[in-house]
C-alpha cells in the first residue's frame, strides 16, 4: 500500500511540473472562425483578446461568461482601450452571463447560450493556465460542438514561474483542478459510452446591460 501511495505521488508530482510547462509555453491560438465565442472572465486580457476577436469577425456573437453581478457592460468597456475602441459591439454581438461562479457554470451557461443560438462551432477564450479545465467542462456539457481553443498568455505565466511563489501555487491549484476535472470526464465517459454526462443545463441569465 505504501509503495502504491508513493507511486501516486511520484506521479501526480511528475504531472504537475508536466502541466505547468504545457501551459506556459502554449503558443497563440489559430485565428480561425466559428458560430460563436466564449471567455471566461479571470485575467483581463482574455476579454479585450475576445472582443479583438469579434472586431476582426472571428464570430458572430460573444458570450462574457462569470462577470460579476454587480458589475455592467460600461465597466466592462471601460476595462482597457482595446476594448473601449470596440464598444458598439456591446450593443449589437455581446452577451453578458452573470450567473457562472466556476468553470463548471461557465459550460453549463455556455451550453444553453450556444444552443439557443444553433452553433455548431465556439471559441473559447481564456488563460493557458486555465484552458485545459475550461475545454474539459465544455466538451462534458456540449459533445456536438466544436471547441476552437484561443489561449491567452496570462501575465502570471513568467518564464521561470518556480521563482514565484504566487504564480506556482496558482498553478498547482489550477492542476488539482484540471486532475479532479479529468477524472470526473474519464468517469462520466465510462458510465454513458456516448460521453455526454445526461445533465441539463440550467437556464442562462445573460444579456447585454
Amino acid at each position: 500500500m505504501l509503495h502504491i501511495c508513493a507511486i501516486f505521488a511520484i506521479v501526480l508530482f511528475a504531472g504537475f511540473f508536466a502541466f505547468a510547462y504545457f501551459v506556459s509555453v502554449m503558443p497563440a491560438g489559430p485565428l480561425r472562425a466559428a458560430d460563436g465565442m466564449v471567455v471566461l472572465t479571470g485575467d483581463e486580457d482574455r476579454i479585450a483578446e475576445a472582443v479583438k476577436l469579434l472586431a476582426m469577425g472571428r464570430a458572430e456573437r460573444l458570450l462574457i461568461s462569470g462577470v460579476n453581478k454587480s458589475t455592467r457592460a460600461p465597466q466592462l468597456i471601460g476595462l482597457n482601450a482595446a476594448v473601449r475602441e470596440q464598444a458598439f459591439l456591446f450593443r449589437c454581438c455581446v452577451d453578458i452571463d452573470k450567473r457562472s461562479l466556476n468553470t463548471e457554470d461557465n459550460a453549463f451557461e455556455a451550453t444553453v447560450w450556444a444552443r439557443k443560438r444553433g452553433f455548431r462551432s465556439l471559441i473559447v477564450v481564456t488563460s493557458t493556465y486555465h484552458m485545459p479545465r475550461a475545454l474539459i467542462e465544455l466538451r462534458q456539457t456540449m459533445p456536438e460542438v466544436e471547441l476552437v481553443p484561443y489561449p491567452v498568455k496570462s501575465p502570471r505565466l513568467k518564464a521561470k514561474w518556480w521563482n514565484d511563489p504566487r504564480t506556482a501555487w496558482v498553478l498547482c491549484k489550477e492542476y488539482l483542478k484540471f486532475v479532479t476535472a479529468s477524472a470526473r470526464y474519464a468517469a462520466n465517459r465510462i458510465a454513458d459510452g456516448s460521453g455526454q454526462t445526461g445533465s441539463t443545463p440550467r437556464t442562462i441569465h445573460a444579456h447585454a446591460d
